[in-house]
Order: structure tokens, then C-alpha cells, then sequence
């Protein structure tokens, strides 16, 4: 039902030869942006000296404006002209960046690429029509997919959201999101930060930082000092310490008395599910009163809520309706297939 594409978030400015260190496009994007090479993504990850990604970036900053760019090449030859397309910001975010994003967006984009990082081709250019526009909050776009998706839920339901930038949860109704459940908090990088701080009082961490840290974090261990370092007792432990200090007191206002007469059903979906120490400290906190349902392809589920909206905009065209999340760790693309 969904192509899907992810990166990652990462950029540097570069004016490397790369020629031929990628099997395609996805591995090896180099773009051009305001007279400038930047490598981004997978590419930046591999061949970067310190790629980086502002959390919770602004439409205007640099950061986002690329991965825009580099998400939309990658779904130009698939898409039919004119795009519709539907993004989204954490709800702490999506009032301030809502009408900038859609400036940004709603236009004739113009791509400079270097096709020679996967090919033999050098510098080339595509052209991308966005004419439909839609800007919804990130937990809303997992609602979407949720009830239009494979998962076809139904009634009502609490939707927990934990990425790398941010936390987020709602209470969906069948007659619409209830506002006051909708919570926007810390993600995933203030374990990481955790991590990072007990580290250092034992090794030299050089010049990592936090996104660099979560591929560390994510496999369980690191090479320090040509050592390889264990990190899967103090990654539980930062996670535990995470869910204590953040998760649990911010769904205190949520998962309340009131709320779970009108339903006992929770999504658990994010990135951050894919850690079974952090699906163990909801567990311990709601598996007697919660009924917790997780969410397969976690981290892709707000992307495929934006497409479907996209859908939804278009009119049921498939072929031009795109969803795009600008994650702080993951870039996802999304368009529908036959």
C-alpha cells in the first residue's frame, strides 16, 4: 500500500569528490542549496566529519530546507506533477512553523543534484510542482494512519508517540482529537544526552554528538579507544531514568481515571518502541489497566498518515500524494502505491 523511503537526518556542508561511494540515489545524495554542496542523509552519516541536525528545526533553517529538498528527489520519478503534499511538526511546534512550512513548500521547486556520488553522470537538475499544501500535527498524522491504514482501528483510542526529538500523545475519539490530552515533551536525545554524560566520566568521547551518539546507542555498543564499549546495561538505564523523569509525569494529565472510562486502548508507535527496555517501563506502568497494541513499522507511521491525508486532499490521487516527515533523527517519504 506504501513506498516508503527513509534517511538519515543529517547534513554537512561538503565539496568532497564523492564520485561512486553509493549504490544509488538513496546512499549517495549531494545537493546544491544556495551555492553550496551539502551531503545529506546516509551519505553525510558515512562520509561527514561532524553531520548534524538542529531538534524541532524551523522551516527557514537550513537543515530542513535540505532534507525537503533531498526527500522530494527521491520520490520525483515515482510522483505524478502536481504534488500533493502533507508534513507536520510536534504540537509544542506546529502552531509557530504551520504557515511557514507552507510557504516553503507550496511552489515550483527547482533540485540541484550531484548524480556522480552513485553513477557516472555528474550535476543534474529535476523540477517538482507542489501545488497542494496541508501542514497537520505529527501526532495527528499517526492518528490518520492508525484509522486509514493497515491497522484500520476503530473507536476510541490513546496514541503514545516517542521519537528521537520529541514525545508526544493524544486521546482520538471517533468524533475527533480531545486538545487537552495532547502532549509535547522530550524524545529519545535526553536518554541519549544520559548516556553521553555517564560516558564521559570514563572515556574520551572526542567530537561526538547526540545524533552521532544514537547510532551507538541504538546498537548497543561503541568503539572507544579501540575498545568496544557495552552500552546495553547503561542503555537501560538511562531509558528507565528517562520514562521516570519525562514519560510518566507528562501522561499523568493524560492517561487519567476520566479518560480510560472512555477507552482502555493504547498505541504505542515512534522509534523509540523499537527499544524493548523503554515498551517495558509502559508495561510496568499501564499493562494492568492499559490494553497496549504496537504498532508495526513504528517509526514510518506518521509519514503514512501524511500521504493518506495527501489522499484525502487530492481527491483519491494516488500518484501525487506524498507524506513527508522531517524527523530529527529519521527522514521519511511516503507515497501510496497500486
Amino acid at each position: 500500500m506504501f513506498a516508503i523511503q527513509s534517511f538519515s537526518s543529517l547534513i554537512e556542508n561538503s565539496n568532497a569528490n564523492l564520485s561512486n561511494t553509493s549504490k544509488d540515489l538513496l546512499n549517495g545524495l549531494k545537493i546544491f542549496h544556495e551555492n553550496q554542496w551539502y551531503i545529506c542523509g546516509n551519505l553525510a552519516l558515512n562520509e561527514g566529519q561532524l553531520p548534524h541536525k538542529f531538534i524541532n528545526s524551523a522551516p527557514t533553517d537550513l537543515d530542513y530546507q535540505l532534507l525537503v529538498k533531498a526527500a522530494l528527489l527521491l520520490v520525483a520519478d515515482s510522483v505524478e506533477q502536481p504534488i500533493t503534499l502533507t508534513t507536520g511538526f510536534p504540537y509544542s511546534t506546529y502552531r509557530i512553523y504551520k504557515d511557514m512550512a507552507t510557504d516553503f513548500l507550496k511552489k515550483t521547486h527547482i533540485i540541484e543534484y550531484d548524480a556522480s556520488t552513485f553513477s557516472n553522470a555528474g550535476k543534474k537538475t529535476v523540477i517538482l510542482d507542489v501545488q497542494n499544501v496541508e501542514v497537520i500535527p505529527e501526532i495527528v498524522g499517526c492518528t490518520i494512519a492508525l484509522r486509514k491504514g493497515e491497522q484500520q482501528a476503530d473507536g476510541n483510542f490513546f496514541v503514545l508517540s516517542c521519537g528521537f526529538g520529541t514525545f508526544e500523545s493524544v486521546l482520538s475519539m471517533e468524533s475527533g482529537i480531545v486538545e487537552q490530552t495532547m502532549v509535547s515533551t522530550h524524545g529519545l536525545k535526553y536518554a541519549v544526552n544520559m548516556m553521553m554524560s555517564e560516558l564521559e566520566k570514563t572515556h574520551y568521547l572526542g567530537f561526538r554528538n547526540a545524533h552521532l551518539m544514537d547510532d551507538a546507542f541504538q546498537k548497543g555498543h561503541i568503539i572507544l579507544n579501540r575498545k568496544n564499549v557495552d552500552l546495553k546495561d547503561l542503555r537501560r538505564s538511562v531509558l528507565r531514568a528517562y520514562y521516570n523523569e519525562v514519560i510518566s509525569p507528562n501522561l499523568r494529565n493524560v492517561i487519567t481515571d476520566a479518560n480510560l472510562m472512555k477507552t482502555n486502548k493504547v498505541y504505542l508507535c515512534g522509534g523509540g518502541m523499537y527499544y524493548q527496555d523503554l515498551v517495558d517501563c509502559f508495561k510496568n506502568e499501564f499493562g494492568d489497566i492499559a490494553q497496549l497494541e504496537f504498532v508495526a513499522d513504528p517509526a514510518n507511521l506518521a509519514s503514512k498518515g501524511y500521504a493518506l491525508n495527501s489522499m484525502r486532499v487530492s481527491g483519491g490521487k494516488k500518484q501525487s500524494s506524498v507524506g513527508l516527515d522531517i524527523g530529527n533523527a529519521l527522514s521519511v517519504v511516503s507515497r501510496l502505491s497500486e
